[in-house]
This record gives C-alpha cells, sequence and structure tokens, in this order.
C-alpha cells in the first residue's frame, strides 16, 4: 500500500490530468441508466438521508435522458423499495432500526419516488432493485441484451454504494461504462472522488457530462 498526504479529490483530480489507462470509449448502441434517482437520497428538505449533488446534475440527467430517447435507445431508473415487513431487505434490514432505516422504504413511500426534477417518460423503465447493483436479481440483464446495448451510461447515487455496485457489474458482464461526472454524487466528498478514481482506473470511462453529450451526438437513431 502507497502511502500518501492527499486528499482523495487530490489523487483523482491528478488522474484527470494524467491518466494511466486508455479510454474505453462510446459503442454504437447506449443506454442511460439512472441510479436510485428518489427523494430518499436527493430531497434533502424532506428526508435527512439525502444529500446534495453538483448544480448541474438535475438539468444534464434531463439533458441525456431527452438525447437518448431521440436516439430511440433506453433510458432506465432504478429506485429501492422494501415489503412493509422489510424482509426482503437483506442485512440492510439489520443495521439500524428506526423510521429512516432502509428497510422501511416501502413501495409507496415518498422516499421512493422519483424526483420530480427529472422527466421520466412513458417509453422510460422504472426498475425496482433491493440491493445495491442494479443487475443484482433484476431483468436488466436481459433487457440491455434485447435492445442489443454495448454502453451503458450510468448516474445518480451514491457514487461509493449503487454507483459503483452497479458499474462493477456492468464491466464484468462486458458492457462499456460511462460516467458523467457531473450526474453522480454521494453524501461524502471523499467517498465520492475516491470512487470516481476507482472507477476511472478500473470499470469505465468518466467524463464531463458535455464530452458525453458531444459523443451521443455522433450516433444516429436506431
Amino acid at each position: 500500500m502507497i502511502p500518501t498526504d492527499k486528499t482523495a479529490k487530490q489523487i483523482y483530480h491528478e488522474w484527470q490530468a494524467a491518466p494511466r489507462v486508455p479510454p474505453r470509449g462510446m459503442g454504437q448502441r447506449v443506454a442511460l441508466l439512472n441510479v436510485d434517482v428518489q427523494r430518499r437520497y436527493t430531497d434533502t428538505e424532506a428526508f435527512a438521508s439525502a444529500y446534495t449533488g453538483h448544480p448541474r446534475q438535475f438539468e444534464a440527467i434531463n439533458t441525456l435522458a431527452e438525447t437518448v430517447r431521440a436516439l430511440n435507445m433506453p433510458v432506465i431508473w432504478t429506485y429501492v423499495a422494501y415489503l412493509p415487513s422489510g424482509v426482503d431487505a437483506g442485512w440492510w434490514s439489520k443495521l439500524s432500526d428506526n423510521e429512516m432505516s432502509i428497510h422501511k422504504v416501502g413501495h409507496d413511500s415518498p422516499q421512493a419516488e422519483i424526483d420530480p426534477r427529472v422527466t421520466v417518460d412513458d417509453s422510460d423503465l422504472k426498475l425496482h432493485k433491493r440491493m445495491a447493483s442494479a443487475f443484482f436479481e433484476t431483468h436488466l440483464l436481459s433487457y440491455l441484451n434485447w435492445h442489443h446495448i454495448d454502453t451503458v451510461i450510468v448516474t445518480g447515487g451514491a457514487t461509493s454504494g449503487c454507483v459503483r455496485g452497479t458499474i462493477v457489474d456492468a464491466m464484468s458482464y462486458g458492457y462499456r461504462v460511462i460516467v458523467p461526472e457531473e450526474c453522480v454524487t454521494d453524501r461524502e466528498e471523499s467517498a465520492h472522488y475516491a470512487s470516481l478514481y476507482d472507477i476511472a482506473f478500473k470499470y469505465g470511462d468518466v467524463k464531463p457530462v458535455d464530452e458525453v453529450l458531444a459523443d451521443l451526438s455522433e450516433r444516429k437513431p436506431a
């Protein structure tokens, strides 16, 4: 282990300036995967579990969604929710037991609602998940295969949790992964930047959202 006095943010920005692996690039068939952009994690006025992101986060996610829809490619919104008893939450049901415990988030809970600042179209897929990765025990893999997807653009939160877990699985299944930096966020800055560094080094391309949109503009509608 290499010791350092640098912050995770400094290490990530040094990586940005001089990356040590080549970019994976964007393929021809793209899906936008918005991970847990739900009020439990976005509505800071209502829920103590929520956290703020980049000022452009919601506007940028909406622009990405509009662009991907215009290409006739999939837009997906995941959300976390559980049975009233919480028995389907696994070990997460054992970590705490109060009104904000994650296993208390029911399917009809305001915490499970997609944030109203993003626009969900009738053609989009809303995907219920129970654990960190959007791939775990969901039909996401078969959905992406049916649409011949080779690249997933991942937004949402938390960078160090469900976003990272989803990205690791996406790369493991052979997908190219792109992360628009302004569109992912976390409760803690250090966890956020440590995860961005880890993702950029091992799992996918972390890029400014405007670069991602420029790459999408080169794609033709399906």
